[in-house]
């Protein structure tokens, strides 16, 4: 039923409650889990000798959380395979659904409610709403994430 698993993951994000079910789906049906960060830093807008520093630890920390994940999936027995991708998050998964023709994606959702949903938004609400595969959401506290 799944054979291609896309899990996106936020940079520098330590907890993602999400991965222990991209991992058992993936047991159950011997599906590949890929392992997605998006990295949009503004870093081509931005001037001055900080913004590239800030872009280039921003990198860094996705670099380091798809290498966690893709090593602890991977342990587990699980194919995995990591990439970090430049661009808007919304669009970089969009594409990463394509590109890897994954099944169904696997990502965590935030407890915001009222004020603090609208402002932030959510861009998991925006894949649920226009993804063209079946999205599993896992919810995570605001203290986790």
């Amino acid at each position: 039923m799944y054979d291609d698993i896309l899990l996106p993951v936020a940079p520098g994000k330590s907890a993602n409650d999400a991965v222990p079910h991209a991992r058992s789906l993936a047991e159950r049906y011997g599906a590949t889990v890929h392992v997605v960060s998006a990295v949009d830093t503004l870093e081509h807008t931005l001037s001055g000798p900080r913004a590239g520093a800030f872009a280039e630890r921003v990198e860094a920390g996705a670099q380091r959380r798809v290498e966690t994940v893709t090593e602890e999936l991977t342990d587990a027995g699980v194919d995995a395979v990591g990439s970090v991708i430049h661009g808007e998050p919304l669009r970089v998964i969009a594409n990463a659904i394509e590109d890897t023709g994954a099944d169904i994606v696997v990502m965590p959702t935030h407890t915001r409610t009222g004020l603090q949903r609208v402002l932030l938004g959510s861009v998991t609400e925006k894949v649920v709403r226009t993804s063209p595969v079946p999205v599993v959401t896992v919810p995570m506290s605001d203290e986790e994430a």
